[in-house]
């Protein structure tokens, strides 16, 4: 998978919308960012959804490093990821940015 269709992925989710954190694409629903582009990717998870993610698509997902991976953060490796498993992340990680309270 290409950043790009990355991008065409995370732009699917409804409402969702590009901006720029730290100089790095992300994509926010309701506000809140849920997925980013850069040096990782990332997707946002709840920590029980990482685990499921990990277990499924081990050479795909892995935690970010530290406090940040213990949160749920975790990184898409992109030159092996798949479309259908991105894009389930992807979807998990939006819900997930639209329930949170502010």
């Amino acid at each position: 998978m290409t950043a790009d269709e990355f991008r065409r992925l995370a732009l699917a989710v409804p409402t969702s919308f590009e901006q720029s954190h730290m100089r790095h694409p992300d994509f926010r629903v309701a506000g809140k960012i849920f997925a980013s582009l850069g040096v990782p990717d990332e997707v946002k998870l709840a920590p029980d959804q990482q685990r499921a993610f990990i277990k499924k698509a081990p050479k795909i997902f892995k935690p970010c490093p530290g406090a940040w991976g213990r949160r749920g953060y975790t990184n898409v490796y992109l030159p092996v990821a798949g479309v259908a498993v991105v894009r389930e992340a992807l979807d998990a990680a939006a819900k997930n940015a639209c329930l949170k309270k502010k």
